[in-house]
């Protein structure tokens, strides 16, 4: 009886276990690791999309750069510069360069355009170092530039390191010089110089944010001078001018209007003995711009509704400015698209509809979890590398400050296509509550009335000189860009 009273027993507990596990499976949900390294083809497609996208990443270190790097990129594979007035048709492919800082890329749709379009926005500037307008001096017998850095950035990585010089300057005549030296092998680098440890026994007690000011960045130039002797006045600053002028045709003058930038001399790698990282500068946000463009450009059928990208500047600094998320420039495009493809001009209600009924991903980086820096995270509330795009309903600081947070409806949307197209993805935030925050452009699109979203690449040690990004988080995140311009609201 014993015997058959344990058996008993046992039968409950299995059931009752059974019974959980099938619950457990109903109504639960959790995010996991999408790696399967015994999928030999997805690997194959995994590294081969990173190397492409390492490229696009050493070849465009700037917002200026990147520009040009899509351009030509869109040129390659068919895409025409967009005329206003003149008509569009289903299946075309064009794009707008916007003062050669920010860019609009587009497939036409076959659908009616005042039904609205699908649009991945993201930004292409991250933060760097840029020279004042009066930058050159000379001082104890060296050439050095001053700089006001742009972005949020700690000022400490900065210091000896192998920089680079990117950007353009205006010359009296009108040509346009563009400069980029540090990047070939043969090129000569900068650097901004540290302090010894021998003699920082005062600097190691200040703050993090206070061990380099921002007007200790000066980066050093040269330091032979012209020739002549003691009394040639400035004669080191004068000997780095007339190499500049002798290789670029660049005066002094010239350096107060240019926009010259510095940045990690270093190109972008790959990370770990198994090579499953992409490590560089400027990730932020360029691995989304990258995604999205690739989405856009793989395209094979015209989708239903128009598929557009849209890269933005000045995001780091607040988006502000003509070329900022915050610019009219960017609806304007968008309406003038939709003029001609319908061959007519729109009223205005009509317009403003076209944009209500738009669909918008903000694509922008997410903060992967770091378990070394776990303390200022939420576990269960946090995004992680290797789990695909990362959703974030809302972005903001401590009380959602500076966030659009999105409406359920629309994150339901966006995630049922996903799970239906049988897409992985994620969701978190930027860290716990009272920590901090950030913000995105997601807010300037809400503000037009736009249905709008943030998600993106989850990148460890993010605003530094070497971001890291997880290969299949890239690779998943261009899958369900390329889904979400064919499907959302088919």
């Amino acid at each position: 009886m014993s015997g058959e009273r344990e058996l008993n027993v046992n039968d409950v507990v299995d059931e009752a276990k059974d019974r959980a596990d099938k619950i457990r499976k109903e109504l639960t949900f959790s995010f996991k690791n999408l790696w399967n390294p015994e999928d030999e083809d997805e690997m194959k497609s995994i590294m081969d999309f990173s190397e492409a996208y390492k490229e696009a990443l050493n070849e465009g270190k700037t917002e200026r750069e990147f520009t040009d790097y899509t351009e030509r990129l869109l040129d390659k594979h068919g895409f025409k510069r967009f005329i206003a007035g003149e008509p569009l048709k289903p299946g075309d492919r064009v794009y707008e360069i916007l003062h050669g800082k920010a860019l609009i890329a587009a497939v036409i749709g076959s659908g009616d355009p005042l039904e609205g379009f699908n649009l991945v926005g993201a930004h292409i500037d991250s933060p760097r170092i840029d020279l004042k307008t009066n930058p050159m001096y000379e001082a104890s017998d060296l050439t050095l530039l001053k700089t006001h850095y742009y972005g949020g950035i700690k000022k400490y990585q900065w210091v000896a390191l192998p920089l680079a010089l990117h950007g353009v300057v205006i010359l009296k005549d009108g040509t346009t010089v563009k400069l980029r030296v540090g990047e070939d092998p043969e090129d000569p680098v900068l650097t901004i110089t540290d302090l010894l440890p021998h003699l920082g026994a005062d600097q190691m007690q200040k703050k993090a944010s206070e061990v380099v000011t921002g007007e200790e960045l000066n980066v050093l130039i040269g330091s032979i001078p012209f020739p002549g002797g003691d009394e040639i006045k400035e004669r080191f600053k004068l000997g780095v001018l007339q190499l500049l002028f002798e290789k670029y045709g660049v005066a002094e003058r010239d350096l107060v209007t240019a926009e010259i930038e510095i940045v990690p001399a270093a190109k972008a790698r790959c990370v770990g003995l198994d090579r499953s990282f992409v490590g560089g500068y400027g990730q932020d946000d360029r691995v989304c711009a990258y995604t999205a463009l690739k989405a856009l450009i793989d395209l094979r059928t015209t989708p239903k509704r128009t598929a557009m990208v849209v890269l933005y500047d000045k995001e780091e600094t607040g988006s502000g400015g003509v070329t900022g998320a915050r610019s009219q420039l960017f609806p304007s495009v968008q309406k003038r698209m939709v003029r001609s493809i319908l061959g007519r001009e729109p009223s205005a209600i009509e317009l403003q509809d076209q944009i209500e009924k738009s669909a918008m991903l903000s694509s922008d980086v997410a903060a992967a979890f770091d378990p070394t820096f776990s303390s200022v995270s939420d576990p269960l509330n946090h995004s992680y590398a290797g789990r695909g795009i990362a959703f974030y309903k809302y972005t903001g600081a401590r009380g959602k400050g500076g966030t659009s947070d999105a409406n359920a409806e629309f994150f339901n949307e966006v995630t049922r296509l996903l799970d239906d197209s049988g897409i992985p993805w994620q969701c978190g935030e930027l860290g716990k509550v009272d920590q901090g925050g950030g913000g995105t452009v997601a807010i300037y699109q809400a503000d037009l009335g736009m249905s709008v979203i943030d998600c993106g690449v989850p990148v460890l040690s993010m605003h530094s000189c070497f971001e890291l990004t997880s290969k299949i988080d890239v690779y998943k995140t261009y899958i369900a860009y390329k889904v979400f311009f064919e499907k959302m609201r088919e």
